[in-house]
């Protein structure tokens, strides 16, 4: 049966919750948001009322997020005042109450994650170190272990790309988790070298042997870059082209300028873009041409803007040394520690069942992301 603490302490961490998850303000942008996708030509630009949507249901997931586990809390505090009453059983208050937990801390970790890429679906590859047949055995053991965490969180786990072991297990694994949200915001924890140390049952003398095989995710990042021109953001000015004189010199208004008013997606910074365009003495022409050459500066930057992404992942990836062990699974002493965050479990069999949300929420708990707006 559950404390009176235990209850208080429930209903602080609700209270918290609507506070750090700013509730109040996103029931406001999502009624705004919601009334954008109701504009009778909301559906001429099908990609751009894409973006939308998703971006209102993402607003609607952390305010419904949030009434669960309101309402769960208010159930928990009845059931509380009820047992006193006799009215219900202490199996049915700690029934209620482990499923308030649960809601509140599916909250507390998805907060955690804000960068952009984490709530993309994610790539994982796993190496096998040196070591021959014992550590291409740790990685096929690593796979499945992985492979069960994704299929109880409900993502679909497919396998891309595998080279078996000449004797037993795997050399290499690339897999896909997609069809969820946040795979790669959960299993970036996982990045680095994932260290066995086990009675081997390929060794007859029955030896303790060291394995170790690295893990690497990367969010799952679509190629395709559509360029989108806001109408709102561009302003049009013509002025008189110059010329040599004579009959080359223009006497109407042919030539072009465009204003932009671009905005970084990611830091809200404005910044003008401004294109001339003087090609040909026809005004039609020149505007396309200006437009065409608005987009290519738009899309230089969005290539950029992935670049830079890239350059970031595989810096990290570069870090990944053998001798960075991130965790130890120790078998015969029923072990596995995370050497990051300290965090420890003796449930080794779990833990190789895929049970690895203790050591998720604690590594993102010790390397806290930058919050970024939703």
């Amino acid at each position: 049966m559950i404390t009176a603490d235990q209850l208080k302490d429930i209903l602080s961490r609700t209270d918290a919750l609507y506070h750090y998850l700013g509730i109040e303000q996103k029931r406001i942008e999502f009624e705004e948001e919601q009334l954008r996708t109701q504009a009778p030509d909301f559906w001429e630009d099908p990609d751009r009322a894409r973006e939308q949507m998703k971006k209102v249901k993402e607003i609607e997931r952390w305010v419904k997020g949030y009434d669960k586990a309101r309402a769960q809390a208010e159930e928990l505090q009845l059931a509380f005042d009820f047992y006193k009453d006799e009215l219900v059983t202490e199996e049915e208050v700690d029934a209620i109450y482990n499923k308030v937990v649960a809601t509140i801390e599916d909250l507390e970790l998805k907060n955690m994650l804000r960068q952009t890429e984490d709530p993309m679906e994610c790539v994982m590859k796993i190496n096998s170190g040196a070591g021959g047949t014992e550590s291409q055995d740790w990685a096929d053991m690593l796979m499945r272990m992985y492979m069960r965490w994704g299929e109880a969180h409900g993502y679909k786990v497919t396998i891309s790309d595998i080279q078996v072991g000449d004797e037993a297990g795997i050399k290499s694994v690339t897999m896909k988790f997609e069809g969820g949200e946040y795979a790669f915001g959960y299993l970036k924890s996982e990045n680095g070298v994932h260290r066995l140390v086990r009675v081997s049952p390929f060794n007859a003398q029955g030896k303790r042997m060291t394995s170790f095989a690295s893990v690497f995710v990367t969010p799952l990042v679509d190629d395709t870059i559509e360029v989108y021109v806001d109408p709102a953001r561009a302003s049009w000015d013509t002025f008189r082209s110059s010329g040599a004189g004579g009959q080359n010199v223009n006497k109407v208004e042919s030539g072009v300028r465009l204003r932009y008013q671009y905005e970084d997606p990611d830091t809200g910074e404005q910044e003008e873009i401004l294109i001339e365009n003087t090609e040909t003495r026809d005004q039609p022409k020149n505007r396309a041409k200006a437009m065409q050459l608005l987009k290519s500066q738009l899309y230089d930057r969005a290539m950029k803007k992935r670049m830079e992404a890239q350059a970031k992942v595989e810096a990290a990836k570069k870090k990944i040394e053998w001798g960075s062990q991130i965790r130890s699974y120790v078998f015969d002493d029923r072990r596995v520690k995370d050497h990051r965050t300290n965090y420890q479990t003796s449930d080794v069999d779990s833990v190789m069942n895929g049970k690895l949300d203790g050591f998720i929420k604690a590594y993102l708990m010790e390397f806290p992301t930058e919050e970024q707006n939703i």
